[in-house]
């Protein structure tokens, strides 16, 4: 017996949440033409990689309007606002909300809200709807997400844990707690639960089996375990999702984007990954023959991938595709709104910057940046808090190799001298004494308090600074396991601070060794 239109919309929640049957949302228009609302999802669901027949869709939706229901001209409102040129996001949020408020219980509305707070970086906004609906099926990992990027990790540990004990195979609701322990620092715990769970996510999109072993492959590399099992993860598990017939190429690519850009901060790139970085990168163009690489048709579709991806083609020295694809960026967002211009330009401005970073010009990256970067302040790219920290990742190796002496001089400009266990570092082009920005410090030790089981931000006041110079002076490498201690020992003394300089160095050592012991 077939299911009727409405019956196979009844379901798109969960298959476009939880299983790779997206698909489904475009037979519902072939039972039923007449039908506004499979007509409008259909829309929705091709309007980022199919404009020409989502615009057929919306048009048989908004022509068989004088038929629908309240619940489905709803709808259509609602989402023909979405696909509307220079949509507008707070006009887009108050009508969704006033959908919700009639129709609590529509699911794929809500996670549309969730979609759309995400990319306004205004995950309060929606915190109050989703409040209204908790217990019911996926809904607690969707509120656990928004919970946790508002900072309420006790809220959002309990609501996943809620959502799991609903759904034990809700693949958000694990999301949504690996998110929680990640953040503190439970990265063995996370490890466990995730890999505990994961024969679960076989039926999972593209987005959520790749995303969700992107969670468990940083758990492995924040928690220090040997890279192998980063590698184990990576090659198994996330890129080994695009043998899959219904695989979604971008999904993937966005999150080995973002495991290849960590590994990059901590120069760890060269560990085998370098050639996976340049393989990941001929995915992000359209080659045409051996003389002729074109653009990416996955392009301009989603900020975070698009900026990942100018790193990533900076990096392996496809520099003009790189700018090209950086310049389109600027291209679009002029022809925005000017609230929506305003709001994206920090997503332009971060784009610059990962494409100087990825070049090597690193005083250029900084400058963009500025002293007083925080990547929270840029979620308008559609990254959560904890995606977003790679780009924090990027400034702190920033300030750290752009320190600055009294007159200004960059550390890269820099001759070290080691003298009886001692460094001497001074300027290469007018001899003036020089010691790290102490904003980098600073910056540092807070952020080491707000992730105190963290090795790698300890590392980086210990030593990490020199493994990430290697490109800048070629004699760095050589003198690297004088420098791992006595470099930040020597910057802490400058601050009056050498025993904590010491006590980080055992501090980072300490938790490399306490996660995966037996990695």
């Amino acid at each position: 017996m077939r299911s009727t239109p409405l019956q196979m919309i009844a379901l798109l929640p969960l298959t476009l949440i939880l299983t790779r049957e997206k698909k489904v949302i475009l037979e519902a228009p072939n039972y039923d033409n007449d039908c506004v609302l499979a007509n409008i999802l259909a829309a929705h669901y091709l309007s980022s990689f199919d404009p020409v027949r989502a615009r057929s869709y919306a048009l048989a939706a908004e022509s068989r309007l004088g038929k629908a229901t309240l619940y489905e001209k709803a709808v259509f409102e609602a989402v023909s606002y979405l696909l509307s040129e220079n949509m507008d996001d707070d006009v887009a949020l108050e009508l969704h909300s006033k959908l919700l408020k009639k129709f609590p219980k529509d699911l794929l509305s809500w996670k549309r809200v969730e979609t759309l707070c995400s990319y306004m970086g205004r995950h309060d906004l929606s915190l109050p709807l989703f409040r209204k609906n908790e217990g019911q099926v996926y809904v607690n990992g969707m509120l656990a997400f928004c919970l946790i990027e508002l900072g309420h990790l006790r809220e959002a540990e309990e609501a996943a844990r809620k959502g799991c004990e609903i759904n034990e195979n809700d693949s958000w609701a694990h999301h949504a707690l690996c998110h929680v322990l990640q953040t503190e620092c439970r990265f063995k715990e996370a490890v466990k639960f995730m890999e505990e769970h994961s024969d679960s996510w076989d039926s999972c999109s593209s987005l959520r089996f790749s995303h969700n072993w992107w969670h468990v492959a940083v758990c492995y590399l924040e928690g220090g375990s040997h890279i192998s099992k980063v590698e184990e993860v990576y090659d198994h598990q996330m890129w080994k999702e695009l043998e899959k017939d219904d695989a979604v190429a971008r999904d993937v690519y966005t999150d080995a984007l973002g495991l290849l850009l960590r590994l990059d901060t901590r120069g760890k790139l060269d560990d085998g990954f370098q050639d996976r970085l340049e393989k990941l990168a001929d995915s992000l163009t359209d080659k045409v023959s051996d003389a002729l690489v074109c653009p990416c048709a996955m392009w301009y579709q989603d900020w975070l991938f698009d900026i990942t991806t100018i790193w990533a083609l900076s990096k392996v020295e496809k520099t003009s595709l790189a700018h090209e694809l950086l310049e389109g960026l600027k291209s679009r967002t002029s022809a925005m709104n000017p609230k929506k211009q305003k709001l994206m330009q920090k997503a332009i401005l971060l784009a610059e910057a990962v494409y100087e970073y990825g070049k090597g010009n690193y005083e250029i990256a900084l400058e963009l940046l500025g002293l007083d970067f925080d990547a929270a302040n840029y979620k308008v790219i559609g990254g959560s808090g904890l995606q977003m920290d790679v780009f924090n990742e990027i400034w702190y190796k920033l300030l750290l190799l752009n320190g600055k002496s009294s007159t200004g001089t960059l550390l890269k400009n820099t001759i070290i001298s080691i003298y009886f266990g001692y460094i001497f570092v001074f300027s290469a082009t007018n001899s003036a004494f020089t010691t790290p920005e102490p904003a980098a410090i600073e910056v540092l030790e807070k952020v080491t308090k707000q992730r105190d089981g963290a090795p790698f931000l300890w590392r980086l006041l210990v030593s990490h600074l020199y493994d990430q110079t290697r490109q800048v002076d070629s004699y760095t490498s050589t003198v690297y396991e004088t420098l791992t201690f006595f470099w930040q020992e020597e910057s802490y003394s400058m601050e009056g601070k050498e025993k904590a300089g010491i006590s980080a160095g055992k501090k980072a050592k300490a938790l490399e060794s306490s996660y995966f012991k037996s990695a």
